[in-house]
């Protein structure tokens, strides 16, 4: 069946990418991780197939995530990977659709044009960028059009993006690189340090899932994880706590904690009163890690709530955001 264009968001993570269409909601949500033939340049995977593939390809293969820290790394993947999602979900359009694509809230103009050339490249009509932190407010729910002050955490796969948001705009906002990531590249840091046996990120990631903590927790829970010795090469079993992962995760949750402070020091006075009433919004991946919300509660002395489905509110945000894209397209004629 032909169709109009429509309206896409994107939430384009570095660990994930979730795409929302206007009047259909969340249509797809996979992995940002690409396979491509080092010899030819071809395409081998995208998404959940190219993630199995993470640290267990040959030579001539390489799977990558393309999205380092918030922003491309690698452009040419990037707009490889767009292009096989767009295609994915747009099936057959009559015109190309507009996109919005949300972004960490301090890149530079530079990596805004690599999202844009990207995005244009991989088959939009027309792209739109929203930052995370005002996407993950809108997707949360909060009404940010008020003047009235609305605090958000948003601790995606690369970015921590902290936002003080009123009458739709950041007043008092920063962008981190401590996120999921260095939560999974802390965890392999310590099991290395501490057991002598090196695992993969995915091993990583299982163990932050499954028994991470940054607060300690009334019970240890414990994991077996396999890896490899560093003294004998050989495979490896061994039993991680979540003891430990408290302790292995304690730096980078901690370098949130003060980002979350600096971003309340530079408050102005009336919304810092709003944000005590309110208290602090927690959205993204990152902040599901057991314990990070009693943590900034504890330090802040403020109230921390996470989000609904806070895995989702970027996306959702970017997608409630597209019903502005003709009063956007209004202003933009001469």
């Amino acid at each position: 069946m032909l169709m109009f264009g429509q309206d896409i968001g994107i939430d384009l993570g570095t660990a994930t990418v979730i795409v929302y269409v206007k009047g259909k909601g969340i249509v797809l949500r996979e992995p940002s991780v690409v396979a491509v033939d080092n010899i030819t340049g071809d395409v081998l995977a995208v998404g959940h197939e190219a993630r199995r593939m993470l640290g267990r390809t040959p030579g001539n293969i390489i799977a990558t995530r393309p999205l380092r820290d918030g922003v491309i790394s690698n452009y040419t993947n990037t707009e490889k990977m767009l292009k096989y999602f767009i295609n994915k979900i747009r099936g057959r359009f009559l015109f190309a659709p507009r996109i919005m694509i949300c972004i960490p809230s301090q890149v530079t103009e530079v990596e805004k044009k690599a999202v844009i050339d990207a995005a244009s490249n991989a088959g939009a009509r027309r792209v739109y960028l929203i930052e995370e932190p005002i996407a993950a407010a809108i997707g949360a729910g909060l009404d940010i059009s008020k003047p009235s002050g609305n605090m958000i955490v948003d601790i995606g796969g690369g970015t921590t993006d902290i936002a003080v948001i009123s009458l739709g705009g950041a007043v008092v906002s920063t962008s981190i690189k401590i996120a999921g990531d260095r939560f999974d590249e802390a965890i392999v840091k310590y099991i290395k340090k501490k057991h002598n046996v090196m695992i993969g990120e995915r091993t990583a990631e299982e163990l932050k899932l499954n028994i991470g903590c940054v607060y300690p927790k009334f019970q240890d829970m414990e994991m077996d994880v396999r890896g490899r010795d560093l003294i004998t090469g050989l495979p490896k079993t061994i039993t991680v706590y979540s003891s430990e992962m408290l302790e292995a995760l304690e730096e980078p949750s901690m370098l949130i904690v003060d980002a979350v402070h600096n971003v309340l020091e530079k408050t102005p006075p009336e919304l810092a009163s709003d944000i005590s009433d309110k208290g602090i919004y927690m959205t993204g991946g990152g902040c599901l890690v057991d314990g990070l919300d009693k943590l900034i509660q504890e330090k802040t002395g403020i109230n921390v709530m996470i989000a609904e489905d806070s895995i989702s509110c970027v996306a959702i945000g970017t997608g409630k955001a597209l019903d502005n894209l003709d009063n956007l397209d209004r202003n933009r004629r001469p």
